[in-house]
Parts: structure tokens; C-alpha cells; sequence
């Protein structure tokens, strides 16, 4: 499991933002050292509450520390269970994010995909697994199974003869990082209207 040290607002892992990003102008030094200050005390061990981890932080509390752990939140690699604030072990994390549990993503998932929807369906599902940190082979792997138990590889529609040859043609978006909004978006509008 790989974490990048995403802008706690847009995402991004370079020095631009996106426009309105309320981090616009945060140095990425001073994004992954919030990361940093975060992560080293919540390796060690599990807080009582948010409070108990700003103490643990060495460096002053900010509105930065404080959007790196919404963002860790919301990606789910901390998780607030029986009284505890904690960061999820890799095999706990990756079983959590496995399955998208949010839309567009979720009906892409759950309901898989339909002919005219392919290309970004797919591309939607390995950028979100690229997002979540789980690795090539990880990301592959999810994807080909997600193609056979969803059914989309059944109703066909694909130039590929494999589910395997399918996802990797589509590697290029795993290595660029390439967002999965837009794809998932348009994916389920397709989706949509043919599985109405």
C-alpha cells in the first residue's frame, strides 16, 4: 500500500492547485510535513479523540493538520471505532476500500458496466484504486474480478479477448493518476438510462 500525500482540498500531489482550493499556495513540503506530523503519532498507537492526537502533534496545531485528518477520514485510512481514533493497518485499509461505497463510483461498481459505457467505466475504477494506494498488481487484480462478478465482461462490447488485456491497455491511467470523477460521472449516466 503506497500513500501519496494528497492537498488535503483538490487532491493534487504537485505544488498546483486547483483553482479555489482553500490550500491554494500550500508549499507541498508543508502539505506532506502535516502528513507527517499526523502519521508518525497515529503509528505509534490509537487516541482517545482528535483532541489527544493535537497534543501528540510536535509541530503547532493548523488548519492544515486539521484538513490532512479530514482527508484521512474521508479516504478512510483513520477511522474513529469504539472510542478510538486510529489508522487502519495496509490489509485492513485495503479491504475497506475494495469496494467503492460512494457514487458515481458505487453503481459503476455494483451494478457494473453496459456497452457504451466501457471505456469509462474502467478507466473510473482503476483511477479510483490509483487514488486509494493500492499498487498495479492490487489494482489489476481488483479490476478483472470486478469485470467477471459485476457481469460487464458477459455483456460484451469490448475490441479485447481478455478482461486481463482489457485492464492492461488501460494501465496508462493507473501510471498517470489520471482523476476518476469525470469518467464516473458520464459511466453512470450511461449506465443509467440502459439499466433503468
Amino acid at each position: 500500500m503506497r500513500l501519496r500525500y494528497r492537498c488535503p482540498g483538490c487532491r493534487t500531489t504537485s505544488n498546483i492547485h486547483d483553482l479555489g482550493c482553500e490550500f491554494e499556495g500550500t508549499a507541498r513540503t508543508d502539505v506532506e510535513r502535516a502528513y507527517t506530523d499526523l502519521l508518525a503519532p497515529l503509528s505509534a498507537r490509537a487516541y482517545p479523540d482528535e483532541g489527544a492526537l493535537r497534543e501528540a502533534v510536535p509541530a503547532r496545531w493548523s488548519g492544515l493538520h486539521a484538513g490532512v485528518l479530514s482527508r484521512l477520514r474521508a479516504d478512510q485510512r483513520v477511522v474513529e471505532e469504539e472510542d478510538e481514533l486510529r489508522l487502519l493497518p495496509p490489509e485492513e485499509y485495503r479491504e475497506r476500500v475494495t469496494q467503492p461505497t460512494f457514487e458515481p463510483l458505487k453503481t459503476i461498481y455494483e451494478k457494473g458496466s453496459v456497452p457504451g459505457a466501457h471505456d469509462h467505466s474502467v478507466f473510473a475504477v482503476l483511477a479510483f484504486y490509483e487514488m486509494v494506494g493500492l499498487s498495479w498488481e492490487e489494482a489489476r487484480e481488483n479490476t478483472v474480478e470486478w469485470l467477471h462478478e459485476s457481469g460487464t465482461w458477459d455483456r460484451g462490447g469490448f475490441e479485447e479477448s481478455s478482461p486481463e488485456e482489457l485492464v492492461d491497455s488501460k494501465k496508462h491511467v493507473y501510471d498517470q493518476g489520471y482523476g476518476w470523477k469525470q469518467a464516473a460521472k458520464e459511466a453512470k449516466a450511461v449506465i443509467d438510462r440502459r439499466l433503468a
